[in-house]
């Protein structure tokens, strides 16, 4: 019996003539359906082809020739439907005896017993259905099917290059493909955007899928695995990686799969077969693809997205096509689209062309979530069929307030975008007129209210928003966006230049809060295990505890940088005080170290700690003697106090910032520390709610450091509260909650004018 390569390439042989010949469409077509059939002995060979959302018999051998453009079945309609739609081979020795088959009598095919299809794809996106049938009930061999999977891959090509459907439609895209689509995910960041749709990895356009020279296309793909295969080893290799940790088990897969001689083998067989090599390669991702969506296993799913990757990394070596879209720029504004994406790949695009982000994954707690917010820029994330519904260029609206995005929107919906744009900046126009307005309440009382910030192009916000200062700078985003530690003498000078971009106004800073799910590379856990729970693991104080030259560096840097200056310096995740007591002093020592070598010191030092672990709040007693200042981290704690992880979509919107239980709990940690002279600040997206921020005024908070956009509209805010009568209903709330707390805060700000979110 022949191989499969053989098999294939006798028909490519052959395939090769028809697609450089002078006919029309339809006759070439009509030619490859008679030349598979002849070439596989089967009576039957047919191309159907996806043509304003309808599968249409295009041309066949062996049915019957009135039903060619006749003959039409929806996507998952049928055995040919199920192929497109489940983009799926099927092989089958009696075809009546599927659950999806469907008899079409105009086509004459009841005398035919077995079937065999695979499906047509361009791009991902199948385009069209390639089948044979016979009247003996038997399963096509192996052979056959691979003969018929390469041979569908260069129909591909002639369907696009060769008019035989238009052009969106050699993409894949129906007619609701082409027309406006609405996608709806889970809003990551808010806010508005427009843009034109940009791939964060551009895809490889494969010209040529049939090979002149087979041994050199080999040497092509030879050559791609060697450099392929060098990168690998060089991020292995580096370093700063260390060994063991969680890290190190992704490089040893991707090592695994980049030395597989079954993929490499699978490679040269297609290239047997007649392919080019970025077709081979596309060849063996498309069967890799379709196993990918038979496994049910999402350790052994990943580990298959683990060599996609890789297949696209070899697709770009071989190609040429290297790079992300940030490499090349952005030449307009653009809304960016990825699967996921990492906070250094985020910073490399130009802010002023990338307006909005659209990710296949993403979560509310990802590196990358953390960094658009603090940019400004909307994201968007669980977006499922992106790839499938949107094209590199489709305009975009991205309503990430509602979690919605329109692709290719009609005019008027362009228009009311862009009304609603224009409201917006109107309301932002009339925000900043309060740059240089104090916070305070109708009957005088002064809220000091701070931005929270992590990199250094956030300062300068400072000025445009009138804030009065940094009560949460994040040191890990310098942390996050480098491949290495960074060093001691980078994180002075970064520091030195905050401070000195912040005048005379203070900066808080939160020592790293790394670790759980924010895991650095080069920062390995002892045992490398993975943490159920990464949330509640080894991560923020608890890291810097257990590496101490880390927070040895990191407290140097500060107390040098703050040279002259007064020092607000903070420690994350505090659960008990001998934590605080032990952080304190590693900052004292490096001062003591540097008071010795005579160094220019702070004026004065404010430690602090953030209150995010519940347990805290039952010993402040023992520790508010200690402190100068507390912040209250109302991201984490809330997940601590219910138990619920604010990733998960579906405890997302379960429990509310504003239930009693939040609120009394908030309420004791004032009481916790009166009587001391410690500042107490909410910090956290719960502040930076209108809604919310009232309610947290009425309980006696006065100091709330929030996101720059949200200065703004909590200025206003807070000049439209009347305190007193805010603090009696908040005294009656706590006391007698309500049914639906947010429900009386909302009737109780409406009865007052009080616009909330």
């Amino acid at each position: 019996m022949p191989t499969a390569a053989t098999a294939a390439r006798t028909i490519l042989t052959r395939l090769h003539e028809v697609m450089a010949s002078r006919s029309h469409a339809q006759a070439k077509l009509n030619t490859v359906v008679e030349v598979i059939g002849e070439s596989l002995d089967s009576e039957v060979c047919s191309v159907y082809l996806l043509r304003e959302g309808m599968l249409e018999l295009f041309a066949t051998r062996g049915l019957a020739q009135e039903a060619v453009h006749v003959t039409r079945m929806a996507i998952g309609e049928g055995l040919v439907g199920t192929i497109a739609g489940h983009v799926e081979t099927l092989n089958l020795a009696e075809a009546t005896a599927h659950p999806d088959f469907s008899y079409r009598p105009e086509t004459g095919e009841d005398k035919f017993h077995s079937f065999a299809g695979v499906p047509i794809v361009r791009r991902e996106r199948c385009v069209g259905v390639l089948c044979v049938q016979h009247v003996d009930p038997r399963r096509y061999d192996e052979v056959e099917i691979e003969a018929l999977q390469t041979v569908a891959m260069v129909l591909s090509e002639l369907i696009a290059n060769a008019d035989l459907v238009d052009e969106d439609e050699a993409f894949g895209l129906t007619a609701a493909q082409t027309g406006t689509e609405r996608l709806r995910g889970l809003t990551l960041v808010k806010g508005l955007a427009s843009g034109h749709a940009v791939y964060h990895q551009p895809r490889v356009t494969i010209e040529h899928t049939v090979a002149e020279d087979t041994e050199a296309e080999r040497q092509r793909v030879y050559m791609a695995f060697d450099k392929m295969r060098d990168q690998i080893e060089r991020m292995a290799a580096q370093a700063e990686f260390g060994v063991g940790g969680e890290h190190e088990e992704v490089l040893e897969t991707y090592k695994m799969f980049a030395y597989d001689e079954g993929w490499s083998r699978r490679i040269n067989e297609a290239i047997d077969s007649g392919l080019t090599a970025e077709a081979a390669i596309e060849r063996v991702q498309q069967r890799t693809r379709m196993r990918m969506r038979q496994i049910d296993d999402p350790l052994l799913a990943d580990r298959m997205h683990d060599l996609e990757d890789l297949s696209n990394r070899l697709l770009r070596i071989v190609s040429g096509q290297l790079g992300t879209a940030a490499s090349k720029g952005l030449r307009q504004d653009a809304i960016l689209i990825a699967r996921n994406l990492g906070p250094a790949e985020l910073l490399e695009y130009d802010k002023r062309r990338l307006k909005g982000v659209i990710l296949e994954e993403g979560s509310l707690t990802a590196h990358v979530v953390i960094v658009a917010r603090a940019m400004g820029i909307p994201v968007l994330g669980r977006v499922r069929g992106l790839r499938g519904l949107v094209r590199e260029g489709d305009q975009l609206l991205l309503d990430a307030d509602t979690g919605t995005a329109t692709v290719r929107p009609a005019p008027a919906l362009v228009e009311a975008f862009e009304a609603r744009f224009a409201k917006n900046r109107e309301r932002q126009a009339a925000y900043a007129a309060l740059r240089d307005v104090e916070p305070r309440t109708l009957d005088g009382t002064r809220i000091t209210v701070m931005m929270n910030a992590g990199l250094r192009d956030d300062v300068p916000m400072l000025n445009l928003t009138g804030a009065d200062g940094i009560g949460l700078y994040r040191t890990e985003f310098q942390f996050l966006v480098s491949a290495t530690l960074p060093a001691r003498e980078r994180q002075t000078r970064l520091y030195r230049e905050v401070l000195e971009a912040a005048g005379n106004r203070p900066v808080v800073f939160r020592t790293v809060d790394i670790g759980g799910d924010k895991a650095l590379p080069y920062l390995r856990h002892d045992d490398g295990n993975d943490e159920e729970n990464p949330a509640m693991g080894w991560r923020a104080l608890r890291v810097a505890l257990d590496r101490e030259g880390l927070l040895k560096a990191q407290a140097r840097a500060l107390l040098e940088a703050a040279a002259g200056r007064t020092l607000n310096v903070m420690f994350p995740m505090v659960s008990e005080p001998w934590e605080f007591d032990a952080a304190k002093a590693v900052f004292e020592k490096q001062l003591d170290f540097l008071r010795g070598q005579k160094r220019m010191l702070p004026e004065a030092i404010r430690y602090g700690a953030m209150l995010e672990v519940p347990a805290l709040a039952e010993v402040l007693d023992l520790l508010a003697p200690r402190l100068s200042f507390l912040s209250i981290g109302t991201n984490d704690l809330t997940q601590f106090l219910f138990a619920a992880d604010r990733a998960n979509p579906k405890l997302a919107e379960r429990y509310d910032w504003v239930s009693p239980a939040i609120l009394r709990f908030i309420r004791r940690v004032l009481k916790g520390v009166e009587g001391h002279a410690v500042d107490v600040t909410v910090c956290g997206e719960m502040g930076g709610r209108r809604l919310e921020a009232l309610a947290l005024i009425g309980l006696g908070i006065r100091r709330l450091s929030i996101t720059p956009v949200a200065v703004g509209p909590l200025k206003e805010l807070i000049s439209r509260l009347p305190l007193a009568e805010l603090s009696a209903a908040m005294d009656g709330w706590l006391l007698h909650p309500p049914a639906d707390m947010r429900a009386a805060l909302v009737e109780w700000a409406a009865a007052r004018g009080i616009e909330c979110d």
